[in-house]
């Protein structure tokens, strides 16, 4: 099988964490290009030798000298600030996982897509921020745009081979998150450790308690909305804390497609890698 290039923007976050533990199970299928983190000299260190990266990066400067100390006669590459991240972002790369939290991702994400090459978008915040702007540069260089949320990339899979012009309604599906069943009381006194504990899924903090908000659960409509773009008013949201269905396609002749799997990120993850395949 031809070895493929990869680039992950954030390899040290879950997302990051589930990308590689899925080339680690393919190691020989694989040649890492570029690995990123916000800071975690350490932990990007330890990765970009286990998976042979050519260039490491930290977006905070100040852990430069920590990375470069651990990466020192590795042969690797390292390093750091916001056009370093650009940078690693613009390296030719078959496929680049965009995993940034919030807008910091934007920059990077919007260089990967100017390559003309595969993303794999887990930054929803990007896509949020910058919708129209980014699904342009990804129509004018000829990008494919792959999303990673789960929710995303289920009607990723359900569109497949259809027209959306025929779509009557797409749905996705939020888990509720750790409150979902709380009292107005009990949520008055909720603290941030509660926050983050999900009942379904294992993710960073800042994703926790937008789930467990429900404000995620916006961000992905209006991801949905620049994903998808069938209308807002066919768009719709249903709690299903058993996180089975993923998300559903109605069509025009009342049939439904739903995507269903279990609560694990490396699911659609692996899709977005083996895609098209």
């Amino acid at each position: 099988m031809t070895c493929r290039s990869i680039s992950i923007l954030g390899a040290t976050g879950s997302i990051g964490a589930s990308t590689l533990d899925l080339i680690r199970r393919q190691r020989e299928q694989w040649r890492v290009v570029a690995l990123t983190a916000n800071g975690n000299a350490a932990d990007l260190a330890r990765l970009a030798r286990e998976f042979a990266a050519e260039l490491a990066v930290v977006a905070d400067e100040a852990a430069l000298p920590a990375l470069r100390e651990a990466l020192a006669d590795s042969g690797i590459e390292a390093a750091g600030g916001a056009d370093a991240l650009v940078a690693a972002a613009s390296l030719e790369a078959d496929i680049t996982v965009a995993a940034i939290v919030g807008c910091a991702g934007l920059a990077p994400t919007m260089a990967a897509i100017e390559q003309g090459r595969t993303v794999a978008l887990a930054n929803k915040e990007a896509l949020v921020s910058a919708g129209d702007v980014m699904t342009a540069a990804v129509a004018r260089h000829g990008t494919t745009l792959l999303p990673v949320d789960s929710e995303h990339n289920a009607i990723f899979q359900c569109l497949a081979g259809n027209d959306p012009a025929h779509v009557r309604s797409i749905t996705l599906t939020a888990s509720g998150g750790p409150f979902r069943d709380w009292s107005v009381q009990q949520l008055a006194a909720a603290t941030p450790a509660q926050a983050v504990k999900h009942p379904n899924w294992d993710m960073g903090a800042k994703i926790s308690v937008d789930s467990a908000t429900m404000f995620n659960k916006g961000l992905e409509l209006i991801e949905a909305h620049h994903l998808f773009p069938v209308g807002l008013d066919k768009l719709r949201i249903v709690v299903h804390p058993q996180s089975v269905v993923h998300s559903m396609v109605e069509y025009r002749d009342g049939s439904s497609l739903a995507q269903l799997g279990p609560s694990d990120m490396r699911v659609p993850i692996a899709s977005c890698l083996a895609w098209p395949q």
